[in-house]
């Protein structure tokens, strides 16, 4: 029997669809999990058919498999992984690959990267994103770590990746932990563009009190405009499905939603890099209240709302403008934070990359990131997504819209932190002089911490309870 060319360890569904898809585009795929009932169902499933090799030993695997050998790991990040990358090591020689395409956190990529290497092994953390059927048909693809290693990598990611205008959604993303810092990130612009959805469809349905198949096609017709992407999609999917029962299943699932820390990653990276996201915390601290039910249905009976609507109800028309602008400020959030980690880590990041290879493939594809591919092309050292010649216009479109929409929710008593959280990274953005000169003023009060002045360089301190008694 022919060496296998892959190795692929971690047999869940995700790892199931991407050696599928391999064994699909022509490679010889070897497929290994701790638990070997596993193996044997899918081997019994699909996997016998799809001509994989199913190995219940690592050792069978590895020896198994053409040199320079490569094994990409689809297990649950965390322990696991190193676990995992422990027993493999003392079976690989110098310049064999393992690959990590789990959501594993950037930074223990970063310090298994440099582990793995100082072996002599080549080492990749590779971002998968598109769920179940993009792992299977083409996924999204970010891998990270040494060029060498992406170059012996590169023939299989190309096949197997989703496409975009004729061209494979991977790309090189950087050195060390860059591809699972973009994994990271995709998934944190994730979080905040679910969110912004979710409060629309709020403002839609107990705002204007519209019912599902209203729902359906308001959603439809958005997805033939700039706001055209996978979400959209499946949201206007949503609301056509009937529960069992009789009426929309959507109003049937509990209004509690889960999350697997990636969005919390995000959040987590940008404050220690001193970067404003607020519209993707907005997204992952929504969540979290939604998580408290029981301590928001005690409060839906305590707590009180307006007393009358607020001005006018919302204009359609306003809130896909709304959505759209909202939009705009949170993927610019997402890139200043990319663009701060790779300042930080020295990645070597290209910022048009991962917006290239997010068009197809994963979960935030979208016409919309052909525009942001665009402007990142053309000016790689943009400073901020916003300062884009076309998302200025846009945003001096569609500013007004988002204004009116979180002045209604307001109004409503409609809670829509992301759309609000926009506005306010928008106008702090825009504003030449915030008033944090008073903050300041208050730290050397009380903490003698010290300020700066606009008109003399130098830190000073003021003596403020002389000051007053001299007033």
């Amino acid at each position: 029997m022919n060496q296998s060319e892959i190795g692929l360890i971690g047999l869940a569904v995700m790892g199931q669809n991407l050696a599928l898809n391999m064994a699909g585009h022509g490679f010889r795929v070897s497929v290994h999990n701790r638990t070997g009932e596993t193996t044997r169902r899918f081997m019994a499933d699909r996997g016998q058919e799809a001509g994989l090799r199913a190995c219940y030993d690592l050792k069978d695997l590895v020896a198994g498999l053409e040199r320079p050998r490569r094994v990409f790991l689809m297990v649950k990040a965390g322990p696991a992984v190193d676990a995992v990358i422990q027993d493999l090591v003392p079976l690989l020689s110098p310049g064999d690959l393992i690959m990590d395409g789990g959501n594993s956190h950037f930074l223990d990529t970063e310090r298994r990267f440099k582990e793995v290497t100082a072996q002599g092994l080549l080492y990749l953390g590779v971002g998968v994103s598109g769920g179940e059927e993009g792992a299977l048909k083409g996924p999204s693809m970010m891998p990270g770590g040494s060029r060498e290693a992406y170059q012996l990598m590169e023939p299989v990611f190309r096949a197997v990746a989703a496409r975009a205008e004729g061209e494979p959604c991977v790309g090189y993303m950087g050195s060390g932990g860059a591809g699972h810092l973009v994994k990271m990130v995709h998934n944190g612009i994730e979080y905040g563009d679910m969110q912004l959805i979710a409060e629309a469809y709020d403002l839609l349905h107990r705002g204007l009190g519209l019912e599902a198949s209203e729902l359906h096609r308001i959603f439809e017709e958005w997805n033939r405009t700039e706001l055209s992407s996978y979400l959209i999609q499946i949201t206007a999917d949503i609301f056509r499905v009937q529960d069992q029962g009789g009426g929309p299943l959507v109003e049937m699932i509990l209004d509690s939603a889960g999350q697997k820390g990636t969005g919390r990653w995000t959040v987590q990276t940008a404050l220690e890099l001193g970067v404003a996201v607020p519209t993707i915390t907005a997204a992952v601290e929504a969540r979290i209240m939604s998580s408290r039910r029981e301590l928001r249905q005690r409060a839906a009976g305590a707590l009180s709302g307006p007393e009358a609507a607020g001005p006018g109800p919302v204009v359609v028309a306003d809130l896909k403008e709304a959505l759209y602008a909202a939009k705009i400020c949170s993927y610019a959030q997402g890139f200043d934070l990319l663009r701060a980690a790779d300042q930080t880590h020295g990645f070597g990041l290209d910022l048009a990359a991962p917006a290239k290879v997010w068009r197809a493939g994963c979960i935030i594809r979208s016409v919309f990131l052909e525009d942001v591919h665009r402007a990142l092309a053309a000016e790689p050292e943009l400073s901020n997504l916003l300062l884009a010649a076309f998302f200025t216009r846009a945003m001096e479109r569609s500013q007004a819209a988002l204004r009116r929409v979180t002045a209604q929710a307001a109004g409503l008593g409609i809670a829509a932190p992301g759309l609000a959280a926009s506005l306010a990274y928008y106008d702090s953005l825009r504003s030449g002089r915030l008033p944090a000169n008073l903050i300041q003023a208050q730290r050397d009060y009380f903490g003698a911490h010290g300020y700066r002045r606009l008109d003399r360089e130098g830190t000073f301190h003021t003596p403020w309870l002389e000051e007053l008694e001299k007033s």
